[in-house]
């Protein structure tokens, strides 16, 4: 356990700011796998609706440092690329 009033101050942040990231990581997550199921499910609009959702919520993961940029960047490109086969699907 930490001794003084600084590195007990610490864990209270980092543990706060754990809670946050795992958060919008599992928010992540769940919105990669509803977009997974509306492109099985072969719906367009629905699919480009949660696509910008998901982009979106990327990038404020971004700024706020929960990805690395290049993190990020590989998974806007990945579900992009699912999107995109949709279309192509029509």
């Amino acid at each position: 356990m930490p001794h003084s009033a600084q590195a007990r101050k610490r864990v209270r942040q980092s543990e706060k700011l754990r809670v946050r990231n795992k958060s919008v990581r599992n928010e992540i997550k769940t919105l990669t796998k509803a977009l997974q199921e509306k492109i099985t499910a072969k719906d367009v609009k629905g699919a480009q609706e949660l696509f910008r959702k998901v982009v979106s919520t990327l990038d404020k993961a971004t700024k706020v440092k929960i990805y690395h940029r290049n993190s990020a960047a590989r998974k806007k490109s990945q579900v992009a690329l699912l999107v995109q086969s949709l279309g192509a699907a029509r």
